[in-house]
């Protein structure tokens, strides 16, 4: 066997730990890329839409994106199943790398958005197809150890984003191309490494199954979910019961029933096979990985806005502040991995995760303007544990509770319901936060103006505070827009803007945590599974070759 080659290591198809280390070195730079633009990208997009003159469209670039990649998700699951991951884990790199070369020459935000688009295409497969690999070639006990890697994927991706993203937004040209231009060519080499690395190491026997493809399930999702994440983003400007709002709720769901009917007629060959949800451990991973998405991307959205416009941070420090939520994760992954390779229990840490994310979100929705960020660091560290408890150890109970040859699907759903479940999330807290600031604006700053500071500044203000105290109903529709003025007012007058959105942000996070209570109440609902000792591979050789006997499974938790 050459350096090279990351062929089973035996005729029973496992793979020694050295191989597995190989193979995942090209997955976590293909997971690494996806991670890494999912926040690189939110740091700059203001500065792309002001180049672009576009700034009251730059949503769409983010729901175009959101839109290719979660229909994208369970396609790529299913076509993997059938016709192996490799090609087509090289295929979504490919499709990524190209789009991000489109959008580095986008002249409009529409063309942005269009181009956002295709990279969405390439998205969705980046972390299914890993997830799905691993699953290939590791056992579910023995996965689990690998959880680190994956972790420590993700933290250097949420620290490195917001920092290269403000890097490049902050310079007007680079090596001759518009600084934020680089924010997508920086792909580009990461993905053609991702390439040469899994073209190289990832060498994945499968034996092709020839089934129907489900093609009228996936123009019916494509019909659900278009209007649906469309209005989920953008309700909130439209009106969520003006007209276009309901004809989004009705094609929608129209879509819905289609998808329903369409995946019922295809049985076993559907993109997402019904009968998953009468297996009662997928079922339960299915639903409280919608109400964990939710509570998670809401909470993740809603804490960089908390440091920029209540404590000041820029873009980058926010993303360096967002460290001890990052850290939570990785040790509750890293823990909870390690206890479930020695015991095989697993069911345990998605209910102590739960509960630790209701706790983490209660705390953090007693905080206010003047909350030390010692103590806000230490609520998100029991978030980041919370959520590191249950990600992981969900996806492990979703592929063993399905056989060998459908862990794709199985990786594929439990994805692309937790998407769902966090672009809702993202809608609705958004939309409740910048519906309620206004009011809690007002009231801090009936309180404020009776305190001495306050009158200070009424009677000898700067420039910037005169045309706030001039124009008090207008500020505070402005902020919604634009909150940067806050940094430039008196410390008396700016302290009501940022009360106002500390107020409002508290409510988002008790709305998240009584989601997160959702999931827990869940997963108490949680069979027994058994974590099957051999990874799908070697399940799926054994099967071929008629084997009678496989390896024991681990221990019932």
């Amino acid at each position: 066997m050459t350096t090279n080659d990351a062929s089973p290591a035996t005729d029973s198809g496992e793979y020694s730990h050295a191989q597995i280390l190989t193979i995942l070195t090209g997955l976590l730079l293909g997971m690494f890329l996806g991670a890494l633009d999912q926040t690189i990208v939110s740091t700059s997009i203001r500065t792309i839409a002001d180049d672009l003159d576009g700034l009251s469209v730059q949503a769409w670039v983010t729901t175009a994106y959101l839109i290719t990649s979660t229909i994208a998700t369970p396609i790529y699951g299913k076509l993997g199943d059938l016709y192996g991951r490799k090609k087509l884990f090289m295929f979504a790199i490919s499709v990524f790398i190209g789009g991000s070369v489109l959008c580095t020459f986008a002249t409009s935000m529409y063309e942005l958005a269009a181009f956002r688009a295709v990279q969405g295409i390439g998205a969705g497969g980046l972390f299914t197809l890993v997830l799905a690999i691993i699953g290939d070639i590791v056992s579910p006990r023995e996965r689990a150890k690998y959880t680190g890697y994956f972790m420590a994927t993700f933290a250097t991706s949420s620290v490195l984003g917001p920092v290269v993203g403000g890097f490049f937004a902050g310079q007007s040209s680079l090596l001759g191309v518009t600084g934020w231009r680089w924010v997508f060519l920086v792909n580009v080499p990461v993905g053609v490494a991702a390439l040469v690395v899994v073209y190289r190491t990832l060498q994945l026997p499968h034996r092709r199954r020839e089934a129907r493809i489900d093609w009228w399930g996936a123009v019916a999702l494509v019909v659900a979910l278009v209007p649906l994440l469309t209005v989920a983003e953008q309700g909130r400007d439209w009106g969520w019961g003006s007209g276009r709002s309901l004809t989004a709720y009705v094609v929608g769901g129209l879509g819905l029933l289609a998808f329903f009917c369409a995946e019922r007629a295809m049985g076993d060959a559907a993109l997402i096979p019904l009968r998953l949800f009468r297996i009662r451990a997928a079922s339960v991973t299915i639903f409280a990985s919608i109400a964990i998405g939710a509570a998670m991307f809401g909470g993740i959205l809603i804490l960089p806005l908390y440091m920029q416009i209540v404590h000041g941070a820029s873009p980058t420090k926010a993303g360096l502040l967002m460290l001890p939520m990052v850290i939570g994760m990785m040790s509750g992954a890293l823990l909870s991995g390690r206890i479930i390779a020695a015991t095989g229990k697993t069911r345990v840490f998605p209910r102590v995760g739960s509960a630790l994310l209701v706790v983490g979100l209660l705390l953090l929705s007693t905080t206010s303007a003047d909350t030390s960020l010692v103590v806000i660091d230490l609520f998100m560290l029991v978030l980041g544990l919370g959520l590191g408890n249950c990600m992981q150890p969900l996806l492990l109970i979703m592929q063993s509770a399905v056989p060998p040859s459908e862990i794709g699907v199985a990786t594929s759903s439990a994805t692309f319901f937790r998407q769902i479940g966090g672009t809702l999330g993202v809608a609705v807290f958004l939309s409740i936060l910048f519906s309620t600031v206004g009011g809690h604006i007002a009231s801090a700053f009936r309180d404020a103006s009776r305190t001495a500071e306050f009158q200070a500044v009424v009677a000898n203000p700067t420039p910037a505070d005169a045309a706030v105290l001039q124009n008090m109903g207008g500020s505070a529709d402005q902020v919604q827009g634009d909150s940067s003025f806050i940094d430039t007012l008196s410390p008396a007058l700016a302290h009501p803007f940022k009360q106002g959105f500390a107020e409002s942000m508290d409510t988002v996070f008790l709305l998240g945590a009584g989601v997160g209570l959702i999931a827990f109440l869940l997963l108490l609902l949680m069979p027994k599974v058994e974590l099957r000792a051999t990874s799908a591979a070697a399940a799926a050789r054994a099967s071929a070759g008629g084997a009678a006997t496989t390896a024991p499974a681990a221990p019932r938790d």
